[in-house]
């Protein structure tokens, strides 16, 4: 590595420039949601140029990281993903692109890459996702089979809700969230006095085990995260001690072979 591509490995590997960048990242999300009010875009003439100077502060970002880490930039997700952003913060805002400005407020979600911790949810998120499909298939096999036995029971009685099968769903999945489920479930419960029974049972089902299953697997895919960073920082020691232990021992030999030539008689 060249001294001036190692000067450029630590500055843009610095806490500085690090917090800089999201400092620049919070004024362009300042920017754009401004730029959203047409009034006052017409009376402040510096909010296009502040927008524009926060681009090319990314794009010499971008630049130098790709400087510095050469082909492991196009290897790492996250820094192809701030790649993916300041392209698009280069699309023409007019003409037959223009319909993509509006993906310049994916510029916000550089705080995701930007902050550490923001990072870490992300990655245990995505860790989550084959236990969220399987949860997922459970609950709309649930919600299915509550929507056939709801329509055979309740669809004469109450049409409007439960009147055919996709109806049917549709006001499940109303209840599910508990928006106005008491509304929706109150004709078949008129009719049908027991018929709380089988709602009551729905939603505790559909409502607090399933949601809780989700809750369950993303608090263990945190977890996980969790332990994989407390073993990077304690490879990062040990391998930082195995660096200072070899210095150590470098330094040794020197002294050791510069007192032998001090010891050695002259002619």
């Amino acid at each position: 590595m060249t001294p001036t591509r190692a000067r450029v490995l630590a500055l843009v590997e610095s806490s500085r420039f690090q917090w800089f960048i999201i400092a620049v990242i919070v004024v362009n999300a300042v920017v754009l949601g401004l730029e959203t009010s047409p009034q006052l875009l017409r009376r402040e003439e510096w909010l296009a140029p502040l927008g524009w100077a926060t681009v090319v502060v990314f794009v010499v970002e971008i630049a130098l990281r790709i400087y510095a880490h050469r082909g492991a930039f196009f290897r790492d997700g996250w820094s192809l993903f701030d790649l993916f952003v300041v392209l698009v913060a280069l699309i023409p805002a007019s003409g037959a692109f223009g319909v993509l400005r509006v993906l310049r407020v994916l510029r916000v979600l550089r705080l995701l890459s930007a902050v550490r911790s923001m990072r870490r949810v992300v990655s245990a998120l995505a860790a989550t996702i084959p236990g969220m499909v399987s949860i997922g298939a459970l609950l709309v096999m649930l919600v299915y089979v509550a929507g056939v036995m709801s329509t055979q029971m309740f669809g004469r009685v109450d049409p409007e809700n439960f009147g055919d099968l996709p109806t049917s769903l549709l006001s499940l999945f109303q209840v599910m969230t508990g928006d106005d489920w008491a509304n929706i479930v109150r004709p078949a419960t008129d009719a049908y006095p027991a018929a709380w029974v089988f709602f009551i049972g729905y939603i505790l089902v559909s409502t607090y085990i399933v949601l809780n299953l989700f809750i369950a697997v993303a608090v263990e895919a945190l977890e996980m995260q969790k332990e994989e960073d407390r073993r990077e920082i304690v490879d990062e020691v040990e391998e930082s001690e195995r660096v200072v232990v070899d210095a150590v021992a470098e330094l040794r030999a020197e002294v050791a072979a510069l007192r032998a030539d001090l010891a050695r008689p002259r002619p």
